[in-house]
C-alpha cells in the first residue's frame, strides 16, 4: 500500500469521523440484520421438528409394540393414553399425560426417532407408513 492509497482510504471514511452516531447506527443496523437472520433459521429449525414428528410411531422394533400418535394440534396418543406433547429449546420435546409429565430430547432423522430422557434411558421409535 502506498501513500497515494492511505490518503484514499483516509479519504473514503472522513465522512464517518466526526460523526459517531452514524458509524453506531450502521454497526445496530448489520446487528439487527444477522439476528433477524438467525431467528428465522431457528424458527425454520423448529418448524420442521413440528412438521416431522406428526404421524403414527412405532415403539421399539417389534411389529406388536405400542403405536404413538402426534397430530398437529399438538395432541399425543400412546396406546390408550392421551395426552399433549410442546416443543422447547435445545431439540427438547414435553409430553403431558393426567399422570405424568415428561421432557425428552428429541432426535428426528427420517423414519426414525429416538426420544432421550434426563437420565440417559432411549425411547426408539420408526415412523409408519
Amino acid at each position: 500500500m502506498n501513500s497515494q492509497d492511505v490518503l484514499i482510504h483516509l479519504e473514503d471514511t472522513s465522512h464517518m469521523q466526526g460523526h459517531p452516531e452514524r458509524s453506531r447506527g450502521i454497526r445496530w443496523h448489520y446487528l439487527t440484520v444477522i439476528t433477524g437472520i438467525i431467528l428465522v433459521i431457528a424458527m425454520i429449525g423448529c418448524g420442521r421438528s413440528r412438521q416431522e414428528i406428526v404421524g403414527k410411531w412405532r415403539a421399539g422394533g417389534e411389529s406388536n409394540a405400542m403405536v404413538w400418535e402426534f397430530s398437529n394440534d399438538g395432541s399425543v396418543q400412546m396406546g390408550s393414553i392421551r395426552g399433549r406433547y410442546s416443543f422447547g429449546d435445545r431439540d427438547r420435546v414435553k409430553i403431558e399425560t393426567s399422570s405424568a409429565t415428561s421432557v425428552y430430547q428429541i432426535e428426528l432423522a427420517g423414519d426414525h426417532m429416538t426420544l432421550k430422557d434426563p437420565s440417559g434411558s432411549k425411547l426408539e421409535f420408526t415412523k409408519l407408513r
